[in-house]
């Protein structure tokens, strides 16, 4: 006994808080799981550091005598026991595969759990995020969606704050966007009119006509051309699917710069022949160039 007693003295057993070591849980008791880890004490995992999940079945999460990875949260007590958790870890990748989720542009599948005056709270795989109300597409009766699962993508991400705010409308946005084409005649209202440009609906999808692509002239001031309303016709020149933008141009249907803000309406009338005409040449520089 002395000599295994000096063997156990010549092994480091010193762990350190945030270090991943591998272990076998052993012992179940009424507040946690016993983990054999190699230490001189069993490290302990606390029930509410099972699972990101609330109400999980201890037996199934952490099955006894199947070896694992734990992180340790807290150094060594009195007794040399170390706390450790599952739960940290799966924060850690639950945090990475939306990270890429996100940079993908994709969406994903989130349950509603609640409703506040400012929109939808979400569980988005454990983690609680928010839909603000203008981002429900069945705004009118927000309670009726908890407990139902929808599609949402990110508006913002931030691991820092623990920030999570997505969009379903956003989503619908990118599925509508895949009935587009580029050099599509396109026909509208305009929605809203900002400084670097003006939102125009198409029956539902959203798409955006940059300031730049409105005329082949300087244009300073939107709102000396364009009203909230007012129908428009415009030639789509990007569609982005996984994000869901549709970008237009009415420049490409001007004779001469400077057109559309002279004869506006006389652009719009004849906007059909104009863009026959813008995918003509297209088509003809494309077979130039094979």
């Amino acid at each position: 006994m002395d000599d295994f007693a000096k063997a156990l003295e010549k092994h480091d057993y010193k762990f350190t808080k945030g270090q991943v070591v591998r272990g076998k849980p052993f012992a179940y008791e009424s507040e946690g799981v016993f983990v054999d880890i190699a230490g001189k004490s069993p490290a302990f995992l606390p029930a509410a550091e099972v699972s990101l999940r609330r109400d999980v079945n201890l037996a199934e999460v952490v099955p006894l005598q199947q070896e694992r990875d734990f992180l340790i949260i807290r150094e060594a007590n009195a007794d040399g026991q170390v706390t450790v958790s599952l739960k940290e870890l799966e924060l850690k990748k639950t945090w990475d595969d939306l990270l890429e989720i996100n940079e993908s542009g994709k969406s994903l599948s989130v349950r509603v759990t609640g409703v506040n005056k400012g929109g939808i709270t979400v569980d988005v795989e454990g983690l609680r995020g928010f839909i603000p109300r203008s981002h429900v597409m069945a705004r009118e009766n927000l309670a009726a969606l908890i407990g139902q699962r929808v599609s949402a993508s990110f508006l913002e991400i931030n691991q820092e704050n623990n920030k999570l705010v997505l969009s379903e409308r956003l989503v619908a946005q990118a599925n509508r966007a895949s009935d587009f084409t580029v050099g599509q005649l396109v026909e509208g209202t305009i929605s809203s009119i900002k400084p670097f440009g003006v939102f125009v609906d198409l029956d539902g999808a959203t798409a955006l006509l940059h300031i730049k692509q409105v005329s082949q002239s300087f244009i300073n001031n939107l709102t000396d051309l364009f009203k909230p309303n007012q129908p428009i016709k415009a030639v789509v020149i990007e569609v982005d699917e996984w994000k869901g933008r549709i970008a237009l141009a009415t420049k490409v249907l001007e004779n001469y710069p400077g057109e559309i803000v002279e004869k506006f309406s006389e652009v719009m009338a004849d906007a059909e022949q104009r863009a026959k005409k813008v995918n003509q040449k297209a088509a003809e520089a494309t077979a130039a160039e094979g």
